[in-house]
């Protein structure tokens, strides 16, 4: 189906206003904003069901890139989604440029924030090598598995070897 005959059939649904109408509305603009990551109306128009459904956490989802965005819609995003990272990743941006200037800003800071967030958890973590205890102490129970073996082994050969010769 086309994408304006998807809308307007979407559109019709929403103004019924029985639930399942809204659901169906809500599942059919998911798969516009699936197929067609980079616009920004159909982003805008999902963000609007979500609203009808009382959802705010996705309605801020949808609509953080927009020119005009509700701050409690977008800080609800934010709490659901408490990483920049997952935040990014919830937006599902995979086109490169954004088409308005404010969305271009909006993404690049999160971007922006990503990266720092990386650099702030690769910062944390220790690069050193482990310490000569705890390196003697995993060699000394690699040996005493090592025996543990060997002897299970020789038992094992051993018996077969009584049994047969019985």
């Amino acid at each position: 189906m086309p994408v304006e005959q998807t809308l307007r059939k979407a559109s019709e649904e929403v103004e019924r206003g029985d639930l399942a109408g809204v659901l169906r509305a809500r599942q059919r603009l998911v798969g516009l904003v699936t197929s067609y990551p980079d616009r920004l109306d159909l982003r805008d128009r999902l963000a609007d069901v979500y609203r009808v459904l009382g959802d705010t956490a996705q309605a801020g989802r949808w609509s953080y890139l927009a020119e005009e965005r509700d701050e409690a819609e977008t800080a609800a995003f934010e709490r659901a989604y408490r990483t920049p990272e997952a935040r990014l990743t919830a937006l599902n941006w995979v086109s490169g440029e954004a088409t308005t200037e404010t969305a271009r800003i909006r993404l690049s800071a999160l971007q922006g924030a990503v990266a720092e967030q990386v650099r702030a958890e690769l910062a944390k973590t220790d690069d050193r090598d482990s310490s000569w205890g705890t390196n003697i102490l995993v060699l000394l129970g690699l040996i005493v598995v090592l025996l543990c073996f060997v002897v299970g082994a020789v038992t094992l050969v051993m018996w077969v070897y009584k049994w047969f010769a019985g």
